[in-house]
């Protein structure tokens, strides 16, 4: 068990960070509706210091007629598009964990 952790590293971390920042950017988005923008709320300011930088990326990346408002959702669909493809790419490369063990069946 413990070689399927730790012998994909590589594959585990990056899947984890862009996991969690994706859907970290969803929490933002709903939470948006509730707390202002300014807010000294403790989760809000967990929410954003984990996602600055994906909405960041994302401000930069689609038009500019989308809305503030709407940054963080945009950024979790790259995210999670971001993802997909490098697990497939990881998949490819033979760098993602098996069910099975190597050489079996």
């Amino acid at each position: 068990m413990q070689s399927f952790v730790t012998d994909h590293l590589a594959f585990w971390i990056p899947m984890y960070v862009l996991a969690l920042t994706a859907w970290a950017c969803i929490g933002r988005f709903l939470m948006h509706v509730f707390v202002p923008e300014d807010s000294a709320n403790y989760i809000w300011r967990g929410f954003r210091l984990l996602t600055d930088w994906a909405v960041w990326c994302a401000r930069r990346m689609i038009p500019s007629y989308v809305g503030p408002r709407f940054l963080p959702l945009v950024a979790a669909c790259w995210l999670f598009g971001i993802r997909l493809v490098a697990g497939v790419l990881a998949i490819g490369a033979g760098m993602a964990p098996t069910l099975t063990p190597p050489g079996a069946g």
